[in-house]
């Protein structure tokens, strides 16, 4: 019996390594993608604001699906903070606006940019610890992605629209499939994140999840693995 139970132990130890292994593999060659970024296709974002003047209870109270914007075009310093509230880098060690399993920050924010203030239309990568963007796709996206999403209209008269993809494999890799509820939960908390942060600086959002996952990867160039979870376009 002792030596049965030895081996299981010994077998679980294996297991939990090389899944540790693989985690590291995934982060390694996610720092190693960061690091080759062309300095021209890199946006520096304005420093996020960590005090506000509308307490969370009004946010909470107010925040609503909003579906219509008015045609105002956005600013950079908007578009920093909503990133920045979604998956913004909020302490010394690393942490994020939202909470992960295990650190394992599963989540990408993308935004797809129409009529923003200083940002060429397109599709950009946010990147929590530098705090900016990366430009992958020159060209407003936004009737590629309300086609991709079942023609709605709100994400072509969005100004900008965020989206949330998931790499699972740097969640369950660590918790097995219980991971893929992880990643789900966390997708949650930036999404809300974002919403009410949208409340606080008088802007309108609403989160779609109608749409065709295949689609949404052609006009983001996403991979096999990375899944698109959210849309959601944000305006006045």
């Amino acid at each position: 019996m002792r030596r049965r139970h030895y081996h299981h132990d010994y077998f679980t130890t294996v297991v939990l390594l090389l899944a540790g292994i693989s985690t590291l593999v995934i982060f390694g060659r996610q720092e190693m993608a960061m690091a080759e970024e062309p300095p021209s296709r890199v946006i520096e974002l304005p420093g996020p604001a960590s005090e506000g003047s509308v307490p969370l209870e009004r946010t909470l109270a107010q925040r609503r699906s909003v579906r219509s914007y008015r045609q105002v075009p956005m600013t950079l310093e908007e578009v920093g903070q909503l990133l920045w509230a979604a998956q913004g880098i909020s302490s010394d060690r690393g942490y994020r606006t939202a909470p992960s399993a295990g650190a394992t920050y599963p989540l990408e924010m993308y935004i797809s940019v129409g009529d923003v203030d200083d940002l060429a239309p397109g599709i950009y990568r946010y990147r929590p610890r530098e705090h900016d963007l990366v430009a992958l796709i020159d060209g407003d996206r936004r009737d590629a992605l309300t086609r991709a999403s079942l023609g709605q209209g709100a994400i072509q008269k969005a100004p900008a629209v965020f989206i949330v993809t998931a790499i699972y494999a740097r969640t369950t890799g660590r918790y097995g499939d219980r991971g893929i509820r992880y990643v789900h939960m966390e997708a949650g908390h930036a999404a809300q994140n974002l919403c009410l942060q949208a409340v606080a600086r008088g802007l309108g959002a609403v989160v779609i999840g109608a749409f065709h996952d295949r689609e949404i990867r052609a006009v983001l160039g996403l991979g096999k693995e990375e899944t698109p979870l959210y849309v959601i376009p944000v305006g006045k």
